[in-house]
């Protein structure tokens, strides 16, 4: 006897099994998976995710036009707060109101969609260096962005990815490809 379906399941190829924010593989104790992708063209919007859980996206209407911040507690991965920014028509007061207190460890998720710099000043991508980004400096009109930063982080982070605005390499007419970056980030201890 022969059940219905029983020749496709000797043939049929496993499934790669995936895990926190569709990570190939789970992260090491004490660290938090996380997903960033910026958005495509002017057309679809970023995504943050976080040990699972959706930070910003479309789906949840909560990202715009230019610069996407989520900031996350270190110590316990909990969202404090996500805004978008718009850095074409925007004012760039209203995000440097956001990210000049940050406290220490604050972990810093971005994702640009459209246009991330027009509106940067100096002090902004000083901000955002201390954070531990490299690329900010460089940052400019419809460049696509994503990086992962943390207030009092030592060094640069490992976590940031860039692609110039250039009309001979754009994948879309105007504007670069889309990034995706995905990763293991340590917990921040708690104070003791």
């Amino acid at each position: 006897m022969r059940l219905a379906g029983q020749e496709n399941s000797v043939t049929a190829e496993p499934r790669a099994r995936k895990y926190k924010c569709g990570l190939p593989q789970p992260c090491p104790e004490e660290h938090l998976a996380f997903r960033v992708v910026s958005g495509a063209a002017n057309v679809i919007g970023p995504k943050i995710c976080l040990e699972d859980r959706m930070l910003m996206s479309s789906v949840k209407d909560n990202v715009g036009r230019g610069l996407n911040i989520a900031l996350v507690n270190g110590v316990n991965g909990d969202l404090i707060e996500a805004r978008a920014f718009d850095m074409w028509a925007g004012d760039v007061n209203d995000l440097l109101k956001f990210i000049r207190p940050l406290h220490e460890g604050t972990l810093v998720f971005v994702a640009s969609y459209d246009d991330p710099a027009t509106k940067m000043n100096e002090e902004t991508r000083k901000l955002f260096s201390d954070l531990g980004s490299k690329n900010v400096k460089d940052l400019a009109f419809r460049d696509s962005w994503v990086f992962v930063g943390a207030k009092g982080v030592q060094n640069k982070s490992p976590f940031e990815q860039h692609v110039k605005n250039s009309k001979h390499t754009n994948k879309y007419e105007g504007w670069p490809e889309a990034l995706e970056m995905e990763g293991c980030i340590p917990r921040r201890p708690a104070a003791s």
